[in-house]
């Protein structure tokens, strides 16, 4: 790697997955936007209604933001109608979030739309390429999976 000479922006590793993941970014949160998401909101619904998650210190580490944006993205899910929260039953501080109807027909119809998403980026890799990628991008994550405040 040349450390003397200009930065070339095209040529760096970051502009590259900036761009892909901007793309792919602003594809589904399109789609998402239709049914009232954002990428966010997508990704609790997931985080609860797929993984089974009900606690919020559990939520936003799954989902890679911090406690302040998922707290927020609570309340927000809470007045919407897409889920519910209560207080745990031993510690009153405790919450428990919960999906209501609303929540699982949100996941029901924006599922298709991440997967066409998915397909889009997939199809343009080999499954040898698209399992290189993956591995080597997870090779660039933080280690101690500190949340990124990215979504």
């Amino acid at each position: 790697m040349d450390t003397t000479g200009p930065y070339r922006l095209h040529a760096s590793l970051g502009y590259h997955l900036s761009v892909a993941a901007r793309q792919q970014e602003r594809r589904l949160d399109e789609q998402l936007k239709t049914l009232g998401l954002t990428r966010t909101t997508w990704c609790v619904l997931l985080a609860v209604g797929n993984e089974e998650l009900s606690q919020p210190s559990e939520i936003a580490a799954f989902v890679g933001i911090d406690r302040t944006a998922t707290s927020r993205a609570l309340r927000q899910m809470e007045t919407d109608g897409l889920l519910a929260r209560s207080c745990g039953t031993e510690d009153r501080r405790t919450r428990r979030v919960a999906l209501t109807a609303k929540g699982c027909d949100a996941i029901r119809a924006a599922t298709p739309f991440a997967r066409q998403n998915a397909q889009i980026m997939s199809g343009q890799l080999d499954p040898g390429e698209q399992e290189a990628l993956i591995r080597l991008l997870t090779k660039l994550r933080p280690a101690d999976d500190a949340p990124l405040n990215t979504l």
